[in-house]
Parts: structure tokens; sequence; C-alpha cells
């Protein structure tokens, strides 16, 4: 019998375990910190032997194989201690493919993968495929393979996740863009990052499909020196596509196989350049594997998106406040001011991971009449923005923010949360950020 030790008592951790005790592992759970009451009833249930708040050495060097949570770094000493011992340490992606034969359709990228994986699951589940929707968003991806029998997976899958694979393939893999993030992680190396995001696409071969945003400079460049398998199916709002996707002013055309489907770029239900692009590349999948124009089109037209992302709360006084909790790094923030048409109160800060403010400059200096800095230290933000913005001010709590902002802004204007960093500072997560906002809105 193989042993296999997880470290991380989470949500992929015991979804991991579930799937190991069912496939006959003996399995042991380790977490560092607290393991939450609800992870733990089913480890019990399951008679899955389970630690909290350590590492016990001899319980996990013993292992055949580990699985280890996204958010374990691989320098941490244990981690390096397994590798010395050449002990397969993977990623819960890594173990559950193995016990699928469904179609995966592999979603990742710095920004956009969140919406383009629920669009793609939304037009998939339209159609009437029987569709599992898991990685980076919603259930364990591996309790999923455990306990059904899905066709079709669409899986939203972070750089960390594809850092712990092997021989994971999709047969579709989406990488929406690349923009520095996470670099700690990363040794602090673009390039570093960069290769990580396209080992979604290693395995693939001749008979697999990578789509790609062809407008993002450092991805193509990386494609040119580091060419893959699969067949390239680019899209663009830039120029003409023959074999993909492209926009035009009121257009999308999107060809594969010789097939032809156009849209009505005004009959998107998403706004926004980044969201043509999300819709572009999730059409692209939907079409490659069959789906009907007519469900594609029905389905982009009325799909809902993501929480905490450029999610309209409420209109107060002819004023639009914007939810946009999940921008955690400046690129997502540039799409959010982007797709702003007003006067902008901005509310920005958190923790910053190391970003660079410059690529903001133009739109700050067009649409941005106000900036409330809602984070611990907010020095670098008002370093980069206090000649170009004659109103900055600090704010320490949510409910303080919001009443700043309803003050700041006037008739016609946006009041737009697109922190740029991530919310550990003030919040337990972008979730926690994004609905202390909705909830001080509503209660304005």
């Amino acid at each position: 019998m193989q042993r296999l030790v997880i470290l991380g008592g989470g949500e992929s951790g015991v979804g991991t375990a579930i799937l190991a005790k069912k496939k006959g592992y003996e399995v042991f759970v380790s977490d560092k910190g607290i393991i939450k009451d609800k992870y733990r009833k089913v480890l019990e249930h399951f008679e899955i032997e389970w630690e909290d708040q350590q590492h016990t050495e001899e319980k996990i060097l013993n292992a055949d194989v580990v699985m280890k949570s996204p958010g374990i770094p691989d320098k941490i000493a244990l981690i390096q201690k397994l590798k010395e011992k050449k002990i397969p340490v993977i990623s819960e992606i890594e173990f559950a493919s193995k016990y699928t034969d469904a179609k995966i359709i592999g979603i990742t990228g710095s920004n956009g993968k969140t919406t383009t994986t629920m669009l793609v699951n939304h037009i998939l589940k339209s159609e009437g495929l029987h569709v599992g929707m898991a990685g980076n968003i919603g259930d364990s991806y591996a309790k999923m393979v455990a306990e059904n029998d899905f066709e079709y997976y669409v899986l939203e899958i972070s750089s960390f996740q594809l850092d712990g694979i092997v021989d994971f393939k999709p047969h579709i893999a989406i990488l929406t863009n690349i923009s520095p993030d996470h670099l700690d992680r990363y040794d602090y190396k673009y390039e570093n990052y960069i290769a990580s995001k396209f080992r979604i696409a290693e395995n693939q071969t001749e008979d697999d499909y990578f789509i790609y945003d062809a407008d993002d400079k450092d991805l193509t460049d990386w494609l040119k020196k580091h060419p893959v398998k699969a067949k390239l199916m680019p899209y663009s709002i830039e120029r003409t596509i023959e074999e993909g996707a492209f926009s035009t002013n009121k257009d999308i055309t999107i060809t594969t196989n010789n097939d032809t489907l156009k849209m009505k770029t005004d009959s998107l239900s998403l706004e926004g350049k980044h969201n043509l692009k999300n819709t572009m590349a999730a059409s692209t999948a939907s079409k490659l594997i069959g789906i009907r124009k007519e469900t594609i089109r029905n389905s982009v037209a009325n799909f809902q998106g993501a929480e905490h992302r450029l999610e309209k709360v409420l209109k107060i006084h002819h004023v639009e406040y914007i939810n946009d909790s999940k921008a955690t790094n400046v690129n997502a923030t540039y799409y959010a001011l982007d797709s702003v048409r007003t006067p902008t109160v901005w509310i920005v800060g958190g923790v910053d991971k190391g970003n660079d403010y410059k690529s903001l400059m133009p739109l700050v200096r067009e649409k941005v009449k106000a900036i409330i800095c809602l984070g611990k230290d907010n020095t670098k933000i008002i370093e980069a923005f206090g000649n170009v913005v004659d109103l900055i001010v600090e704010a320490y709590d949510m409910s303080e923010t919001v009443k700043i902002a309803y003050k700041m802004a006037e008739r016609g204007d946006t009041v737009l949360l697109s922190p740029a960093c991530a919310s550990f500072d003030l919040f337990d997560n972008y979730e926690d950020r994004g609905n202390q906002f909705k909830a001080a809105v509503q209660n304005l």
C-alpha cells in the first residue's frame, strides 16, 4: 500500500485525502496551522489520520508521494528535505487527474482566469453537458473526482498548482495574460513566473489546443522562444486572426476547423476590453468541443460575472459603487480603471506585492478625481500619485472609507474599490474586503 502524505488540511488537502483513501492509499494529513472543524469532521468520518499545529517529520519523510497545498512555498526546509530524499511532491491537480478520463479545459493567467473559468462552465452547462468546475475556485477537484463521473472539467489553475504537475495535461489550455505577480515565490524573477504559467501546455500534444492572448507581448515573446506542441488558437482585439478569435469595434469573429461564429460585442453581458478577451477565450474553447453557436451566443449574453470582480453594488444619488476587491495586482486594477467611463473616487491599497504603479498613470490622470488609501502602509501609493491627484486621504477601516467616498463623490461619478494589493493587513481575504465594502455601501 502506497503512503500519501498531504501537507495542508484545507479544501484541496482534504479533497485529495478523500480520493486517495478511496483509491487504497495509506493517507496522513499534516497542517502547520489549525485544521478547521468542518475539515476535521470529514477526516474523522473517512478514518484518515491527521495532525495540526505541527509537522511530525518522521511521519512525513516516510511517504511514497506528497501532495502539498498551493499555499506552501517550495523553499521551506521540510519540502527541501523531501526533495533530497527524492520523494515526489505534487499538486492536487496532478494527483486527481490520474483518476479521471474526463476532458479537461485548464485556465491560467495573471488576471481573468476566474471569469473565464466561470464563463466556460456556464456555456457547457447551458448546453446540458455533465461538467465540474474546480481548481482554484469552488470545491476541491480531487473530491469531485472521488464523488462524481463528469464528462468535462473546467479548472482554474494557479501558477502554484502548475508548479506541482508532472503528467497533467488539459485537452484545451487557456492562458489569459501574464503580468508580474507573486514574484516573491519566484526568486523575484519574472521569467520564472512566466515559465510556471506555461507549464499548463508542457504535456500537451498536437491533438490538444492552446488558446492565448496574441496582444500580450510577454506571452507571445515567450511562445516564440519556447514553442508548444498543441494547436495554437490566438485571440486579439488588435488584428485579424485566421484560426482563433478577433474583434473589431462591433463584432467578434471566432474561427475553428474552418467554421466561423460571429457575435455582436454589444450583446455581451460583461463590460470592458479585458472581458471582451475573456469572452473570446471562453467562446473559442466552447466552440472547439462542439458547443452549438446559439448556446454560446445566449450564454455570453446572460452570464453573471464573478463576485468581487467589477461587481456593481448600488447606485446612490446617481453615483455608481463598484466592488473590484478581487483586483489584487496592478494589472487587474488597470482593467478596472480602463472600464470606468466617469470621474472616479478610487479606493486602493493593502499589502503591496512589489507593485509598480507606473502603468496606471495615464488612466489615473484621465479618470481619478480622488484617492482613498485603505491599508496600514500607504507610503508607496501616496508617493506614486501625490503629484497627479489633488485629493488623497488615508483610512483604516471599510466603513470610514465608504463614508469618505460618499462625501467626495458627485452626481455622475463612480466609487471604485480596486485595491491593486492583497488584503491581509486589514481583512481576512479579498472576499471579506469586498463583502465589507458592499455592506458599508448598503448602510449609507
